[in-house]
């Protein structure tokens, strides 16, 4: 201290013109509840949290949801329907005609197509009316001597009972049949609502939808357009995949129920196809559920003979798409689990019945597609095999697909977007303006 005072300096720890060092005081913690609570306990709690506001968050959605299932259900079969029929409105674009010309077209062309297909299965229902009802008798009756007869022994007087008392049940319940039909009218009046809904959105999905992505794009952060435009176009890209992969899954399982039918000569074998191809767009589950009615016919016109040939049939298309069709045709449009597709569809029909089963699995499809993109591109980059994460390309598909990417590059026009394989500059630019 005294040299430094020699050299007119302060000494350490000393304030100018003060001799006394200067003290520091250091204050100790004291102790906090979270001291004595174990690292492991303490980041349970914080994962718990966040857990439960996840578990209320997806809550709240799905309420939402169902409370607008009215609205976002035509929108969902509207964008199903689009990315099937949109193939057919581009080729007619590419081929000089207008953009709302070319989704009019398609429009009237599916619908007269669905009008003539239901009109087809009307018909035939109606020739084969008269002759079913005796058919029907019939087979109520083989049914009721193979019970009686079979190894069930059930006596006449039980199956006698059996139908009176249903007949009592069915003259009790005038007032739920009353209220049921009130119900039914409801619902006619939303599906009317819904139809043309579906319509209407379809057809601005078909001329407009490209601008409308690019619209919701540019609503996004500057930053995030581009990987947010890249996933999204991978995600239709996929979507359309699946629904093409679904329809021809759909019209094999159809085709086979169809000739299987007409063949055991069970009657309505037209309808039941029909109803096989709907339901097949149901994942793994629908065609079984949808041909349980094709058993319930051959039971009651043939006897149960004919109905376990039936079931024979349905067991034998099931097994040909699950392990034929579905790992050969759908595997390279999607890469889903079967569990996860179970649940998906589970959810989607608590959520909104029927109708929610059939969207769950290619919303599934195009959350997981987009997801993945942006996990692995968080950048925007397009994908090294120019294909969506997660799906399965051929070589032959890949080489139609540069062979569309140069031929797309040719044709590009100064207000067109990029084409999948164009950097991310390029992109930047299209949605930036």
């Amino acid at each position: 201290m005294s040299g430094a005072a020699r050299r007119g300096e302060p000494p350490p720890f000393t304030a100018p013109g003060e001799d006394q060092p200067l003290r520091v005081v250091t204050a100790e913690s004291g102790s906090t509840i979270d001291g004595g609570i174990p690292r492991g306990v303490r980041v349970a709690a914080a994962w718990s949290w966040r857990l439960i506001l996840f578990v209320l968050t997806a809550y709240v959605l799905l309420k939402l949801i169902s409370l607008l299932r009215v609205v976002l259900i035509p929108v969902a079969i509207a964008l199903l329907l689009a990315a099937l029929f949109q193939p057919f409105a581009a080729w007619l674009n590419r081929h000089g005609v207008q953009r709302s010309l070319a989704a009019g077209l398609v429009l009237v062309g599916s619908l007269l197509l669905v009008f003539g297909a239901v009109a087809l299965i009307a018909q035939t229902v109606i020739g084969q009316v008269s002759g079913l009802s005796t058919q029907v008798r019939q087979g109520l009756d083989e049914v009721r001597v193979w019970l009686a007869r079979g190894p069930l022994h059930i006596s006449q007087a039980h199956l006698t009972n059996a139908i009176d008392s249903l007949q009592k049940r069915i003259g009790a319940s005038q007032g739920a049949l009353t209220s049921g039909a009130l119900n039914t009218a409801t619902t006619v009046g939303e599906l009317a609502t819904g139809f043309l809904l579906v319509l209407f959105t379809l057809f601005f999905f078909l001329r407009d939808g490209a601008t409308i992505w690019r619209f919701l794009c540019r609503l996004l952060p500057r930053p995030a357009r581009v990987p947010v435009a890249r996933a999204g176009h991978y995600a239709w890209f996929t979507l359309v995949s699946y629904v093409r992969a679904t329809v021809l899954v759909a019209f094999v399982d159809a085709l086979g129920v169809g000739i299987g039918l007409a063949l055991l000569r069970i009657p309505l074998a037209l309808p039941m196809a029909a109803l096989v191809f709907l339901g097949a767009f149901i994942p793994v589950i629908g065609a079984i559920l949808s041909g349980a009615l094709a058993v319930l016919i051959a039971l009651v016109t043939h006897g149960p003979v004919s109905a376990l040939a039936v079931i024979g049939l349905l067991i034998a298309v099931g097994q040909l798409e699950g392990h034929v069709l579905q790992p050969l045709i759908m595997g390279r449009a999607v890469a889903l689990h079967p569990l996860a597709v179970v649940l998906a569809i589970a959810t989607g029909v608590v959520v909104a019945g029927i109708v929610g089963g059939l969207v769950a699995v290619p919303l599934l499809a195009v959350f997981n597609t987009a997801v993945r993109y942006l996990v692995e591109h968080p950048g925007g980059e397009p994908t090294p095999d120019r294909k969506p994460p997660g799906t399965r390309a051929s070589k032959k598909d890949e080489a139609r697909a540069e062979e569309r990417t140069e031929r797309a590059e040719e044709r590009a026009g100064p207000t067109d977007p990029p084409p999948e394989s164009s950097s991310v500059g390029e992109r930047r630019n299209w949605l930036t303006g």
